[in-house]
């Protein structure tokens, strides 16, 4: 995991040092009113939310124990306010890369992935395109029933991950303190790269970008620890773990080189 200082400069240093935020069994309310803003901001692209905004039937049922987290996370995403923040002004692949981000955590990892959910919307609505993500097996296994979603390629999880994921979700994610719509982007942000099948770098944050933004910057050197995979030649156990150092300008290419030879890349820190 990267320290305090490097995590900050990537603008990721909020997530590695928070648990997942859950709903457990004999919950306060508290805890309830915790689950609740986690999702709104979550699901929301940490959009501000005004009162008069709130699903407050929704939050009723959460809070009498009638749906599940999963249930109230999935209200958000089919309700009127969602549609109208994300739906209704964008693009609709940058509206599927939302989707992705907002509901599993991630970035969409190929094409295939865009073109699944534009056909799937295009034949059974909006309904079952936000249905496709929450009651996929990727979420189920990621946040069962009571874990409000989260940014799961800023950190290791393990449960589908790939390399290709942590610099993707950085062209979608633009720091703790920002927000989805605040970035002014209404095309989608992943097409090129999509369609080459490649990653681009970390992405320079803007010089008005507020505190949480995105570091790196051409001259920068990342400190990247790597659990290796299989040498194909005997059963491997144990797998070894080993530390580089690559360039900022290299980091993109040796990430996608890493993932191809089955590599699992633990950490990127900024030396």
């Amino acid at each position: 995991m990267a320290g305090v200082k490097e995590s900050g400069r990537l603008g990721i240093s909020a997530f590695q040092e928070m648990e997942p935020v859950e709903l457990r069994p004999n919950w306060s309310d508290d805890d309830v009113n915790k689950v609740i803003w986690a999702a709104y901001r979550q699901v929301l692209g940490n959009e501000h939310l005004m009162k008069s905004e709130r699903l407050t039937s929704a939050e009723s049922l959460l809070r009498q124990g009638q749906i599940s987290v999963r249930d109230f996370v999935r209200a958000i995403a089919q309700s009127e306010l969602y549609r109208s923040k994300f739906f209704y002004s964008n693009f609709h692949v940058r509206f599927i890369e939302l989707n992705y981000k907002h509901l599993l955590g991630r970035a969409p990892y190929d094409e295939a992935e865009i073109a699944f959910h534009v056909d799937l919307y295009n034949s059974e609505g909006y309904e079952a395109e936000i249905n496709s993500y929450i009651d996929s097996p990727e979420y189920q296994q990621s946040f069962g029933e009571n874990i409000v979603p989260y940014y799961r390629d800023l950190v290791t999880t393990g449960v589908g991950q790939k390399t290709v994921g942590f610099t993707r979700l950085f062209q979608l994610y633009r720091g703790y303190a920002n927000s989805d719509r605040s970035q002014a982007q209404t095309k989608p942000r992943l097409t090129w790269e999509l369609a080459k099948n490649t990653a681009s770098p970390i992405p320079v944050a803007n010089a008005g970008a507020l505190s949480g933004g995105i570091g790196g910057r051409r001259g920068d050197v990342f400190r990247v620890r790597v659990m290796q995979g299989p040498s194909g030649t005997s059963p491997t156990i144990r797998r070894s773990t080993m530390e580089m150092l690559v360039s900022y300008d290299q980091l993109s290419n040796k990430l996608q080189q890493l993932n191809r030879a089955g590599s699992k890349v633990v950490s990127v820190q900024p030396v």
